[in-house]
């Protein structure tokens, strides 16, 4: 299958290592990934913020650059949750069949990193070994917007020598928020308080989630406080394939 990368643009800026990690993780189950290098945005940001007229552009951008792939992962459950949540309302209110025709036909082949391997590609064991204890935060798009359900936990009860650590509250929200974060510290940071509290009382030394937005939020409080567990996408767990050493940071 010819499958798309769609990276997010936070992770192509911050965390290019998570791209590179779902590229051979899919190379790695014979598919071919293909890169479209005009790719920008899809959106999110602009529209969560009021700037519904802004992100439209980039809407369009994303069809333009996706409308033949076979399939298309996008390794972010926020950007997935915010296509299939307002793509189609915004192409409504542009009044142009002809871009209505064009989202309707694309987003049933745009797919959560989890999920295309999982629900598209009928896999849950990558041939990952990673011998270290991980905790699995289902971030608020992932879980109450995407219903990625316990794909995320298949794929992580199937990779060798892992232990996998239930994280307690795990639906609490980690404080992020986007731009919530920004406008609302104090709510945040006490969000993040709580949820990183939970993440310690794991005793995990890695935890993971389908968001680096969130994963972000999360090491930023853990490394304030001193504590040594560090955060990796899921992508890059997946993409392990014999012993390794997490690295310091955001891993």
């Amino acid at each position: 299958m010819r499958i798309a990368l769609f990276v997010a643009c936070y992770n192509d800026t911050l965390f290019p290592q998570t791209g590179i990690a779902v590229t051979r993780v899919i190379e790695r189950l014979g598919h071919t990934v293909e890169f479209p290098v005009q790719q920008t945005c899809c959106g999110q940001m602009h529209y969560n913020t009021g700037y519904h007229r802004e992100a439209v552009p980039l809407v369009r951008r994303f069809v333009e650059m996706f409308r033949d792939a076979e399939a298309v992962c996008v390794p972010s459950a926020s950007c997935v949750a915010m296509m299939r949540e307002h793509y189609v309302m915004m192409a409504e209110a542009e009044n142009d069949p002809a871009f209505l025709t064009d989202v309707h036909s694309l987003l049933p082949r745009v797919f959560e990193f989890s999920e295309l391997l999982v629900n598209r590609l009928g896999i849950e064991d990558v041939g990952a070994t990673f011998p270290h204890s991980v905790t699995y935060h289902p971030s608020c798009h992932s879980l109450r917007m995407l219903h990625v359900g316990d794909a995320p936990v298949k794929l992580l009860r199937s990779v060798r020598d892992l232990k996998l650590l239930e994280l307690p509250n795990k639906e609490q929200c980690c404080g992020f928020g986007g731009t919530f974060a920004v406008k609302n510290p104090d709510v945040s940071v006490a969000m993040l308080t709580e949820k990183d509290a939970c993440v310690v009382q794991t005793g995990a030394e890695i935890v993971t989630a389908l968001d680096n937005s969130c994963l972000m939020q999360i090491y930023g409080g853990l490394h304030r406080s001193g504590s040594k567990v560090r955060t990796m996408h899921l992508a890059e767990i997946l993409e392990s394939i014999e012993p390794i050493e997490p690295t310091g940071g955001l891993a």
